[in-house]
């Protein structure tokens, strides 16, 4: 196994290991990631992720999107930022 061969093994009490699919979920989410930080329209580039994944459509790339604190942060900061130009006059 590709684990073994680069000594890849968890150190917490979790049952499984990691496996070669997860990259697939950490790509997605840096991905996402680096959009917001690049000021990226990230609704228009979502189809181009999930072409790129292989998926058909959205749904299927959703299923790999986990939030975590570095995603909630710059999408949050996205949304201020876009709710502050809706509250101008």
């Amino acid at each position: 196994m590709v684990r073994s061969h680069l000594g890849m093994r968890r150190q917490d009490a979790a049952y499984f290991q990691p496996r070669l699919h997860d990259l697939r979920h950490a790509f997605a989410v840096h991905r996402l990631v680096a959009w917001y930080r690049q000021g990226a329209d990230v609704q228009l580039l979502l189809p181009k992720l999930s072409t790129y994944l292989g998926h058909v459509g959205l749904a299927e790339t959703q299923h790999y999107l986990t939030m975590t604190p570095d995603l909630l942060r710059e999408a949050g900061q996205r949304f201020e930022s876009y709710a502050a130009l809706e509250a101008r006059p």
